[in-house]
């Protein structure tokens, strides 16, 4: 892959958690000017945390239209709410819990249900709120080590091939995890799509998914490619190092 357009290369993590922020806000003003609501998917790990506070903080929770925003999951794992390991709770701890949003907007993934069942409700969830088409204004990726994003894992064909669900149940193997998962069908439809990769340690894996061969089963990141939307790469120096185009 050598298309570098929407690559974002930030100064630290600190710097990329700020326009994180700073676009989070942006699009959910635009898209409740122009349309009475913005939709966002977030996710899980370590790459959203700092952006997750930031959003807390005076500076964006006191500009941001809350009682028109309403938040997904790209995938949680099938735990209680209140698990250290659901992704749902990291965001409500981080965040949620200190704006303005109204509970009925917060669309989290009942992961405590199982992840067929989970996953079937999650489903039905979204065609009520969309409609026909999971056309979120914003969906949120972290990169996994193994080049995973949501719930979807490196030759777990099904899954990564699936065209007609919304949703997915998903194990992560190693641990014996289940989880619940969108389906790459259900990130490709998003307006704007966001990977986030600051940290400098996926450096060698940033250059693999924008300069090298494609192997989207082996690197399921390679299969995000919004059919009618943006994609957004969030970098920083150290995660970008090893590109040979920065442009």
């Amino acid at each position: 892959m050598t298309d570098h357009s929407g690559v974002q290369i930030h100064e630290d993590e600190r710097a990329a958690a700020r326009a994180g922020a700073e676009e989070f806000r942006q699009l959910a003003v635009d898209a409740v000017a122009s349309a009475g609501r913005f939709s966002a998917a977030l996710t899980g790990g370590g790459s959203p945390v700092e952006m997750y506070r930031l959003l807390a903080t005076d500076e964006f929770a006191d500009s941001i239209p809350w009682q028109s925003v309403h938040l997904f999951w790209g995938d949680d794992r099938c735990v209680p709410p209140a698990h250290p390991r659901s992704n749902f709770g990291m965001a409500n701890d981080l965040f949620i819990d200190s704006v303005s949003i109204p509970g009925e907007n917060v669309h989290r993934i009942r992961g405590e249900l199982g992840s067929a069942e989970g996953a079937r409700q999650y489903e039905a969830e979204l065609r009520s709120f969309f409609g026909s088409s999971s056309d979120f204004d914003l969906v949120h990726l972290g990169v996994g080590d193994d080049s995973h994003v949501a719930s979807l894992f490196p030759f777990q064909i099904e899954n990564l091939s699936e065209r007609e669900r919304w949703v997915v149940p998903a194990l992560e193997r190693e641990l014996g995890e289940p989880r619940v998962s969108l389906s790459m069908r259900a990130i490709n439809s998003a307006r704007v799509v966001r990977m986030l990769l600051p940290n400098g340690e996926r450096a060698g894996l940033v250059a693999k998914l924008l300069e090298g061969p494609l192997d989207p089963f082996r690197l399921p990141a390679q299969l995000v490619r919004p059919v009618n939307g943006k994609q957004h790469w969030l970098l920083t120096r150290d995660s970008a190092r090893e590109l040979t185009n920065r442009s």
